[in-house]
């Protein structure tokens, strides 16, 4: 009985001490499916956020190859950035579909961290799956852990200088101790809640930039199919935040 109350006790707000912020997921429209709404409410508020991501999505389109998938989902990812005030976005250019967990990732996320010198750092659930906090429900994708768990560990790594000593004598970046948070979205574990109602709007447009991947997800109207899970993602999340539509994450503090 006591575990189920806790469980269901309602969660405080997202930290707001903190002016820059980079959000590292794997593909174009991941940060969309979760995080854009808060994302866009706290560029309102003028903090700065910029975008990481290990691929360019060329793998999630059947229709379409690899090679000219790329180049449209960057653009669309591009777009979809900049209606949440996201100017600035980054592209790693692994693989799609088999990016491993690796030091090479680490020492990438590592330097990006360095060079943006955020105090917050975003990223998607790193377990295997979405389901329910007692297990079940869907298989998280392998970029998503890969790179959620590499993000995790290269939020440390960024501030130890004898790790990826060549980050600082190859590439002229200092250690980066300043990194306060990790945050994690889509976890089913969640510690911490962002008021997503002030940036629903411009999120719901942030999605319906990715244009041809919505085209091949859904037979719904593009506009309908978005505001509808969006929409139903928040209110349930809601329940856990006052009854306000809300973002989830689960807070590391560093």
């Amino acid at each position: 009985m006591t575990e189920q109350h806790d469980q269901q006790a309602p969660l405080p707000p997202m930290p707001t001490d903190w002016q820059r912020a980079l959000a590292v997921v794997a593909h174009p429209d991941d940060l969309e499916y979760g995080a854009a709404a808060a994302i866009a409410d706290w560029t309102e508020g003028g903090r700065e956020v910029v975008y990481l991501l290990a691929t360019r999505g060329e793998a999630g389109i059947d229709t379409i190859a690899p090679a000219e998938c790329a180049p449209l989902r960057e653009a669309e990812q591009r777009a979809s950035a900049a209606v949440v005030g996201v100017s600035e976005v980054e592209f790693l250019d692994y693989r799609d579909g088999v990016i491993e967990y690796s030091l090479d990732l680490r020492r990438d996320i590592a330097a990006a961290i360095r060079r943006h010198r955020p105090e917050l750092v975003i990223t998607m659930n790193h377990r295997d799956t979405w389901g329910g906090a007692e297990g079940g429900g869907f298989w998280n994708t392998p970029d998503h852990k890969a790179v959620g768990r590499a993000t995790l560990d290269a939020a440390a790594d960024a501030g130890n200088r004898w790790i990826f000593p060549e980050l600082l004598t190859e590439q002229g970046l200092e250690p980066w101790n300043g990194v306060r948070w990790v945050a994690v979205s889509g976890t089913t574990t969640p510690t911490h809640g962002a008021d997503a109602g002030p940036g629903m709007e411009r999120a719901v447009k942030s999605l319906m930039e990715h244009k041809a991947y919505i085209e091949v997800l859904t037979d719904q109207d593009p506009e309908e199919y978005v505001r509808g899970f969006l929409g139903g993602v928040a209110a349930q999340a809601g329940a856990r935040f006052g009854g306000r539509p809300a973002v989830l994450f689960e807070v590391f503090p560093r």
